[in-house]
């Protein structure tokens, strides 16, 4: 399904409409050809799908009514960025799953208490990475003076993005997960933070990454995202 925004004409469109797929990249808006992609059952695809079954069982069968009633009242005083930029308020079911889809796939603890401050968590304007081919790494650098950094089950999650050649200048997804860093109070965790790369990684090639920032409490942030050309 196509998501449309309505000015004069048609601002912004994302999704499909019959056979055609509508997106943006750094050039603008553009129309392509609907494709359906294959559905090869890899291991990834079937362990994101397990998840989403498990956790929309867990909504359903194990919170309380207390519990849903503090997520829809979450969902209701805060505001998300749909595909096209615009804020947004979802369900408190789709921010319970929001929240503890990426804690679930990385094995982390789950929050099924509803979050009882009502703003999404800043992302991180300092993030940045590098990447060596020697290492195989790709490093992160974050601010440890934000309020994550010394907060127990707190997490910064890192997503890498396939090395594309040094001339593209746009790239999104997919994606893999890059692991994570927990918050650790009083202390705090260590940074920055080294990681090997998902992928062979050669000097010169460009380098795209995101991370979102999960507070104790399970609020999630928006992606913020850093690219980077691989060093030697």
């Amino acid at each position: 399904m196509a998501l449309v925004k309505f000015g004069g004409g048609i601002i912004e469109m994302r999704g499909s409409i019959g056979g055609t797929t509508f997106s943006r990249n750094s050039t603008g808006n553009y129309a392509r050809a609907k494709t359906t992609p294959i559905n090869p059952q890899t291991a990834l695809q079937q362990t994101v799908r397990a998840a989403m079954a498990f956790l929309t069982d867990r909504w359903s069968a194990t919170l309380t009514a207390n519990q849903r009633t503090a997520w829809n009242l979450y969902a209701s005083s805060v505001q998300v960025l749909n595909r096209i930029g615009e804020s947004v308020n979802i369900s408190g079911f789709n921010h319970y799953i929001r929240s503890n889809m990426i804690r679930k796939q990385y094995a982390n603890p789950l929050v099924d208490e509803g979050p009882t401050v009502f703003e999404i968590p800043a992302a991180d304007p300092t993030y940045s990475i590098s990447a060596s081919e020697a290492a195989q790494q790709i490093t992160h650098t974050l601010d440890d003076a934000l309020d994550w950094a010394t907060e127990d089950a707190a997490y910064v999650f890192f997503f890498c993005g396939k090395p594309q050649n040094p001339q593209i200048n746009f790239f999104d997804g997919p994606w893999r997960k890059a692991g994570f860093i927990g918050g650790a109070d009083p202390g705090g965790p260590i940074l920055p933070h080294a990681a090997d790369s998902e992928w062979a990684i050669t000097t010169g090639q460009r380098i795209w990454t995101y991370a979102r920032i999960s507070r104790a409490d399970g609020r999630l942030s928006e992606k913020f995202r850093a690219d980077t050309f691989c060093a030697a």
